[in-house]
């Protein structure tokens, strides 16, 4: 009797894990699909999500993401950046405010960066920086870190905005960790959003 308990055991073990794999295989495919789309030229407006600072400093990943949006902004001199990002815990700045400091210091105009220093998640960056976007503005990017672009381009598109993905790369040294919570952050979403 316990023989055959364990080999159901273990066939219940071996048929969750498969799920589970095809599941996290799935969502990785998404994420990888969404980061390789075409970026157009000339968008009105970019939302830069902020990430941790230290200090004052930008985080690895932060930093990545503002190198992406400079070169964007420097190719496109009509496009604005909606820099977005609160003060949180061990940070002397808020992200908004280091995204802006760093865009200057790469030539970018001040008056092209506008500020949404409230918010403390993505959700709060895209609705925060929704009340910023002029209103003569049709085109606008989200720029993240590449394995963040799914989530954050679907949480745009629940605040009534169809954003394109700007992706910046993820620190090699985060690629794990970023890519494991991502697959739980997104799990969050769908059935936090399975019942709204």
């Amino acid at each position: 009797m316990k023989i055959k308990v364990k080999k159901v055991l273990q066939k219940w073990f071996s048929a969750g894990l498969v799920l589970f794999l095809l599941y996290c295989g799935t969502l990785h495919y998404q994420i990888i699909q969404h980061a390789n789309k075409d970026v157009p030229e000339n968008a009105d407006y970019l939302i830069i999500l902020g990430a941790r600072v230290k200090g004052t400093t930008p985080s690895l990943a932060l930093q990545f993401r503002i190198d992406c949006a400079a070169d964007y902004l420097k190719a496109n001199p009509n496009t604005i950046a909606i820099a977005s990002g609160g003060k949180g815990p061990g940070e002397d700045i808020s992200e908004a405010e280091s995204i802006k400091r760093e865009l200057i210091e790469f030539g970018i105009e001040e008056s092209r960066i506008l500020l949404e220093d409230q918010s403390t998640d993505t959700y709060e960056n895209i609705s925060f920086s929704k009340k910023l976007i002029p209103k003569n503005a049709a085109t606008g990017l989200v720029v993240t870190n590449d394995f963040h672009i799914y989530r954050a381009s679907m949480i745009a598109e629940k605040e009534g905005l169809e954003l394109n993905g700007l992706p910046a790369d993820t620190p090699v040294q985060a690629v794990v960790k970023s890519y494991a919570r991502e697959y739980f952050a997104l799990t969050k979403y769908f059935l936090v959003n399975a019942f709204n």
